[in-house]
């Protein structure tokens, strides 16, 4: 799999009902559980103050990143993404590349 740094705004659209609100961030939660299990979604980050999300994120390309992962967000259709495809860096620490 690939993977992918993909940074996430929510919006939430003006005159939506809160217990919808509640109801699909309940349900994201459990997705992203899901997509956890399944190898999709490696590590989730919010910078500090903000609401916005980064992740590390795994997909066999970008479309099934999009289609068959992001897409399937209950909060998906109110988000923004920026999406960064990423490939190991020959020093990075935790990486295999790395000797000592």
């Amino acid at each position: 799999m690939k993977e992918f740094l993909v940074e996430l705004t929510t919006t939430v659209p003006e005159d939506t009902d809160p217990a919808e609100v509640d109801r699909r961030r309940a349900a994201e939660a459990v997705r992203a559980r899901e997509l956890t299990a399944a190898g999709h979604l490696a590590r989730l980050w919010r910078p500090v103050g903000e609401l916005r999300s980064i992740g590390l994120w795994r997909a066999a390309d970008e479309a099934e990143l999009h289609e068959k992962v992001l897409g399937t967000l209950p909060l998906w259709p109110w988000m923004t993404a920026v999406v960064t495809a990423v490939q190991p860096h020959p020093n990075d620490p935790g990486g295999a590349g790395v000797t000592g």
